[in-house]
C-alpha cells in the first residue's frame, strides 16, 4: 500500500469529525504545491514533503493535530499556529471540533515551509 493510499484508509477509519477535518487538511496541503510529496512515518503518521518534510498530522482524541517541523523559523502570517509555540523549531496547529480549516491561510504556511526548505537546501549547495 503508497503512502497516499494509507492516508485515504487513515482518514476513512476515523468516523466522526476528526476524519473529516483530517481530510480537509490534507486538501489543503496538497492543493499549496502539486509536487508536495505524501509519506507515511514513524510507525503511522502521514507526512507531507517538498525539498524536506514540511508537516505531520495525527489523529488524537479531541483533536486533529498538524505539526510543522521548522515552523517556528518562517511567519505565520494567518496566524494559524496555536500550539508547541514555545519551541525553538516545531510549531503547531490543533483542530478542535467546530473549527474550520482556513484552507487558504494553511497553503500559504505550507508555502512558506516550502519556501525555507528550499532556502535551506540553498545554503547547503
Amino acid at each position: 500500500m503508497t503512502p497516499s493510499q494509507r492516508i485515504d484508509r487513515l482518514i476513512a477509519d476515523i468516523p466522526d469529525w476528526r476524519g473529516k477535518t483530517f481530510a480537509a487538511v490534507r486538501k489543503a496541503i496538497r492543493a499549496a504545491d502539486p509536487e508536495i510529496v505524501e509519506e507515511w512515518k514513524w510507525m503511522g503518521s502521514p507526512v507531507w514533503s517538498r525539498d524536506g518534510m514540511i508537516a505531520v498530522a495525527n489523529a488524537h482524541k479531541g483533536k486533529v493535530k498538524l505539526t510543522f517541523a521548522h515552523g517556528a523559523k518562517f511567519a505565520d502570517t494567518g496566524k494559524l499556529f496555536n500550539a508547541s509555540l514555545d519551541g525553538n523549531l516545531r510549531r503547531a496547529i490543533d483542530f478542535l471540533e467546530g473549527d474550520k480549516v482556513d484552507a487558504a491561510a494553511l497553503k500559504k504556511l505550507v508555502r512558506a515551509a516550502i519556501a525555507y526548505n528550499q532556502a535551506k537546501l540553498k545554503k547547503k549547495g
